[in-house]
């Protein structure tokens, strides 16, 4: 069972999120609602989530191919529900960018498992009403 601990470090909104391995990530609310903008905020956190979920599958499924991958990153962008409590994530798009001997249309195949079968947090995105689209860019 992960257990994740988080703890308030100011008298706002800030939180330190700690992991059972001792990794850390600070959290916090925006200026606007009276936090200091000094960490992620949690519904941001989610869509790094996504991220971090979909980038070990492509990473993993592409290395299993044989791909030689010399960088790999995403641009994530999400437009949430507006004038809802709670406000869900409504659409995401990401960008994946790659760079080295990669197949294009390996790594697109790689995206689609990862984003329409092996990926948790994509699956829970989608779960609630999420549509997730992509695109793919080969440097």
């Amino acid at each position: 069972m992960d257990q994740i601990e988080v703890k308030r470090v100011d008298d706002a909104y800030a939180f330190l999120a700690t992991d059972s391995n001792g990794n850390t990530a600070r959290l916090d609310a925006s200026s606007a609602i009276g936090g200091h903008d000094s960490g992620i905020r949690p519904m941001q956190s989610l869509l790094m989530g996504l991220g971090g979920c979909g980038g070990v599958d492509i990473v993993s499924i592409l290395k299993k191919q044989k791909q030689s991958i010399i960088d790999f990153r995403m641009v994530i962008k999400g437009e949430r529900e507006h004038g809802k409590e709670p406000s869900l994530w409504k659409t995401v798009s990401i960008d994946f960018y790659f760079s080295g001997e990669v197949d294009q249309d390996k790594a697109e195949k790689a995206i689609a498992l990862s984003l329409n079968k092996y990926c948790s947090v994509a699956a829970t995105l989608r779960a609630a009403g999420c549509s997730i689209d992509w695109t793919v860019t080969m440097n």
